[in-house]
């Protein structure tokens, strides 16, 4: 029987920017390649590690760490971050003391990725990052399909623990299907189907239903990895990469 709860989670609560870009604002419909009705990422990925994420909790970084691995191992050669690069980019990011384990309370997602845009995770950048809308499943298949994954909050419920394929319980959003129950967790996904999408976590690809995601997915984010633009076509396709960069340079002044 699996049992997950021992695992660390660690995403605090969304904060939400008024100058956080939509993905929605740069989508070309007229230009974008046809959407396939399913798509993997991570076949090529000879190993998932955990990133510490057993013991404390940093999956918001060790979710950055998973799609960078990810995404190299598509356009070159694969690159793992050792658990010492991940840890010190939650330290830079949150305080946490990996010596004496004070400040091991998590993180905002928006603060990572601000973070990986301006400093890297081990000098690994991202260019720009953009949210999604989790109710619109069009784009986040969009941003999988073309970005190679996206990067998502999940206000998990206590069922999420015992669950082979996370996945709305049959009592509903109540009782230990209410969302939040158990805590925030930050994922990559890295595929999706007709049944659903699939995330790395705790060092594994998990499964869940679309009707999960709906119930428990608080925060999604497309990002554009220099790796993954330079080496994939499809992601020039259908994006408005110019206007992008045009409104993030505005952003700094």
């Amino acid at each position: 029987m699996i049992n997950h709860s021992k695992m660390k989670l660690g995403k605090n609560a969304p904060r939400h920017d008024v100058r956080t870009l939509q993905m929605a604002q740069y989508l070309q419909p007229e230009a974008l390649p046809k959407i396939p009705p399913s798509q993997e990422w991570y076949d090529k990925v000879s190993q998932w590690p955990m990133m510490m994420n057993n013991k404390i909790g940093d999956c918001t970084c060790a979710a950055a760490g998973h799609l960078i691995e990810e995404w190299t191992a598509y356009t070159g050669k694969e690159v793992t971050l050792s658990d010492n690069q991940i840890v010190a980019a939650y330290s830079a990011i949150t305080g946490y003391n990996p010596k004496t384990g004070k400040n091991d309370n998590g993180a905002v997602e928006l603060d990572v990725l601000k973070y990986w845009k301006s400093t890297g995770f081990a000098g690994r950048k991202i260019s720009a990052f953009v949210g999604l809308e989790p109710a619109n499943l069009d784009h986040i298949k969009a941003s999988v399909f073309i970005f190679g994954g996206c990067y998502i909050g999940l206000a998990l419920p206590i069922s999420a623990q015992t669950q082979k394929i996370w996945s709305v319980p049959p009592g509903g959003l109540h009782g230990p299907g209410a969302p939040g129950s158990w805590g925030g967790h930050a994922v990559p996904v890295v595929a999706y189907d007709a049944n659903g999408l699939t995330v790395v976590t705790w060092g594994a690809l998990k499964q869940m239903t679309w009707g999960f995601w709906q119930a428990y997915c608080d925060e999604a984010y497309a990002l554009l990895s220099p790796d993954w633009l330079k080496a994939n076509d499809v992601a020039a396709s259908g994006f408005d990469l110019a206007q992008l960069n045009a409104d993030l340079n505005a952003l700094k002044k």
